[in-house]
Formats: C-alpha cells, structure tokens, sequence
C-alpha cells in the first residue's frame, strides 16, 4: 500500500527521542576528603598483615624472655643446645634469657665468642646471633652438601674459632673461614685429591690450628696434616687477606703480617 508524500515526510523529520542524562551522586566533600585519608592507613594496613603473614627467612624463630637493660648486659650469658633450639641463660638462676629455634630443624654444635652466639644446624645452616640480649640473629651461612654427612658422622670439631675474629667450619672436604662480625667467606681450602679432613681431629697449637687430612693412598704425614690460622693455610711468604676491620690493628702474632693463603696441593 503506498504511503502518502506528506506522511512520509511527517514521520521523517519528527524529532528522536531522547532521555535526560541520570544524575551523578556526588558524595559530600567532606566524606569525599575523608576516603582519601583513609586510604593510606588503610593500604599500610594490608601491607602489613602480609608482611607478618609471610614467613620468616631460614624458619626462624627468636624470643626474647628477658629483657637486658643496657650497660647490664656486658656479661655473657652462658650458652647450651636443646633438641630444638639454641638457648642463652642466666648464670645464677638457670632462666633463659632468649631462645632461638628453626622450624623443622635442631641445632647440632654450639660455639660461644664475644659477644657472639655461633651455631650449627642439621641441614648444613652456621648462625650468627646476638649473644647478649638475643636481639638479633646477624648472618646465616649454609654448607653446600653438608647435611647428609652431619646426619651420619655428627658435628664435632666442626666449628673452630680462629683467633676472636674468624670463624674454621671444617668438613670433610673442605675448611672454610668466615669473618664473625659479619658472616664474611674470607678463605677456603680444599681437601687434597683424594685424602679428606676429619674435623674432630683437629687441635690448637698456638695461634695455629692443625687439621687432621687422611688419604686414602696412605702418604707421608706431612701431607695428612694442614696448618691454617686466620689469614689461611700456613706457609712460608704469604701476604695477608685484610680480615680485619680498618683501624684494627694486628695482634702480637701478626705484629708484621706476610702472610696469603697458599694454592692447595
């Protein structure tokens, strides 16, 4: 059916429909100002409880029990192992003063110095932690390789100290030495081809410490014994490491150091 001209053009130039648009809610300005301050406490909120979710490095666990006040803590605590932690105690009463644990693991040797708590753990780990008031555990070290052969032969003799600022952890194939104030691997030697150290063998003569190195192949006992102190392996024409922090000044039997470690043989 056909559609009248002036209808059609009726309908064509008749205006669209439209809608007005919605209104926008505006929060009043001093709940918009409000918001925006929350914001932040709110954000340091969140990131806080992540952080505390997190776990701790290493299983890490210290507690303090006693709180040391300062200049009162010049004396050293005295220091002993549990199946599961490593404990400072008041040597009058017996009360611990700090405890510090591992997750899943147990402490295996303990090692006392100045002012410093040094442990070895199961799986390989060497701590560092403050041993006066607990404050802190400073470094962690691990032994690559160690945790197997700790499981079957034990820890003993493994930490050494070498004079009051290095640190020997010896193993079966390898002596290696550490800065105690700061965790720093300073040297390392290597066992002989063939021959291993046995750490529970080895004393103190003087400021030198005598490893114990078996072979297999039986050799002269020069071979099966290493002489190292806190610059490394003992020999003749060495240049010392500079193991010491600056403006320390050498001791008595390092009054004119010379000294490097030697390449192993």
């Amino acid at each position: 059916m056909a559609v009248p001209v002036e209808a059609a053009e009726a309908e064509q130039s008749a205006p669209a429909t439209t809608h007005p648009p919605a209104p926008r809610l505006r929060l009043p300005t001093a709940r918009r100002q409000a918001a925006r301050a929350l914001l932040p406490v709110a954000v340091a909120l969140l990131l806080t409880a992540a952080h505390e979710a997190r776990p701790a490095p290493y299983g890490d666990r210290l507690i303090a029990h006693t709180r040391v006040a300062h200049g009162h803590g010049t004396r050293q605590p005295p220091l002993r192992a549990t199946k599961a932690a490593v404990e400072a105690y008041d040597g009058t009463t017996g009360h611990p003063r700090w405890t510090y644990a591992r997750e899943g693991r147990r402490p295996v040797a303990v090692l006392p110095a100045r002012g410093h708590a040094i442990a070895l753990w199961d799986d390989g780990l060497v701590t560092d932690t403050a041993r006066g008031d607990g404050s802190a555990v400073r470094w962690h070290r691990a032994l690559p390789g160690a945790a197997g052969w700790l499981a079957d032969h034990g820890a003993r003799g493994v930490l050494r100290p070498l004079g009051t600022r290095m640190l020997a952890v010896i193993t079966p194939r390898r002596v290696a030495a550490y800065r105690i104030a700061d965790g720093d691997l300073r040297w390392t030697l290597p066992a002989r081809y063939g021959c291993s150290f046995a750490p529970e063998r080895a004393l103190r003569h003087g400021e030198a410490l005598l490893i114990a190195q078996p072979c297999a192949t039986g050799d002269s006992w020069t071979t099966e014994l290493v002489a190292v102190d806190d610059l490394g392996r003992i020999t003749p024409h060495r240049t010392p490491l500079g193991n010491v922090w600056q403006g320390e000044r050498h001791s008595a039997g390092h009054a004119h150091p010379g000294k490097v470690v030697a390449r192993p043989r």
